[in-house]
């Protein structure tokens, strides 16, 4: 997966197609990524203490990191991961620029 945490990304399908977003977390097992403000869910939930607010709450799920697209620093476009070697670690790369992500 190359998507990580912190990374900038836009989704490619689906009810919020276009949108770009923060990565909040990734979780390389289920292939699933949370993104801010995208894929979000209505989520019913009652006071669980005394003074506590119940009420519907407006929570990010996880999406497929399939459906996401990583956006350059630099050159500021979706783009596809390459990877290089260089002074013994694996970096990635930007396709479109050439620069390290």
């Amino acid at each position: 997966m190359n998507i990580k945490t912190n990374d900038t990304v836009v989704v490619l399908s689906g009810r919020d197609k276009g949108t770009r977003g923060k990565v909040h977390s990734a979780d390389p097992k289920s292939g699933k990524v949370i993104v801010q403000g995208v894929h979000i869910a209505k989520k019913h939930q009652k006071p669980r203490r005394q003074g506590e607010a119940g009420g519907i709450i407006s929570k990010e799920t996880p999406i497929y990191a399939s459906k996401l697209m990583l956006v350059c620093p630099k050159c500021d476009k979706p783009t596809r991961v390459g990877h290089k070697i260089g002074d013994g670690e694996k970096s990635r790369v930007c396709k479109k620029c050439g620069a390290a992500i």
